[in-house]
């Protein structure tokens, strides 16, 4: 059997690209170096904010992902998988301009809850203003019968001024996180999706009353699943 080869999108930021590559190479079968996936990075961190082009307008980071795409395909990769939430918004416009797959985490993510979580009715987003914005995730939900909740205004704008420090490498973020969590219990989550990549970090080892959705996570093992799967 041949093996498929991943390309990672990455960049958006490093440190949730890096945590990806790691997980799925905690996901693998593997009993030594031969038997690991090849997986091929394009870690490009000058892609241009996507919250900042969705909010105001400022430069599109299509034409950025689109080259770093294709350079993945020139590269040999037989699919690709992308650890940012905020980057699906321009899901659409880039698939058309490449040749492989490309895995739509937000979709993986409503399928996966649907399918772990058949009672739940309402999902509670963490994410980036754009995320939110922009309504990401409100399409693949609608169709599974979900309803979405988002923070409040203040509480979003705190959410979005932890995601920047976490980037930075200031804070860890899981106080204002962690509140952010009980805030949208509050309001009727049953679950909270950790829908920005530096949210899944900083919520990975917190437990809650409710389930947490890592969607980097799913999006690890669906690429495991994916890379072992024949032709």
């Amino acid at each position: 059997m041949r093996e498929k080869t991943i390309g990672i999108l990455g960049g958006m930021g490093p440190e949730a690209t890096a945590e990806l590559f790691y997980r799925i190479i905690k996901l693998t079968p593997a009993m030594r170096d031969q038997d690991h996936l090849k997986i091929i990075i394009y870690n490009n961190p000058k892609i241009p904010d996507r919250s900042e082009a969705i909010i105001k307008g400022t430069k599109s980071p299509l034409n950025e992902l689109v080259q770093a795409a294709r350079s993945l395909e020139k590269m040999g990769v037989d699919f690709i998988i992308i650890p940012c939430n905020t980057v699906h918004y321009y899901y659409d416009e880039l698939t058309k301009k490449v040749g492989v797959p490309i895995i739509n985490m937000i979709e993986l993510t409503a399928k996966k809850i649907s399918e772990l979580y058949p009672h739940i009715r309402t999902v509670g987003i963490i994410a980036t203003t754009g995320t939110v914005k922009a309504r990401i995730y409100d399409c693949a939900m609608h169709k599974r019968n979900i309803q979405v909740i988002y923070p409040s205004f203040e509480m979003q704008a705190a959410v979005m001024r932890t995601i920047y420090k976490i980037k930075a490498g200031r804070t860890r973020g899981k106080e204002v996180l962690i509140s952010t969590i009980k805030h949208l219990i509050q309001k009727g989550s049953q679950a909270i999706i950790s829908g920005c990549t530096e949210v899944s970090l900083a919520l990975k080892n917190v437990a809650e009353t409710i389930p947490i959705i890592d969607p980097l996570q799913i999006l690890a093992e669906e690429a495991v699943k994916t890379a072992l799967t024949e032709f």
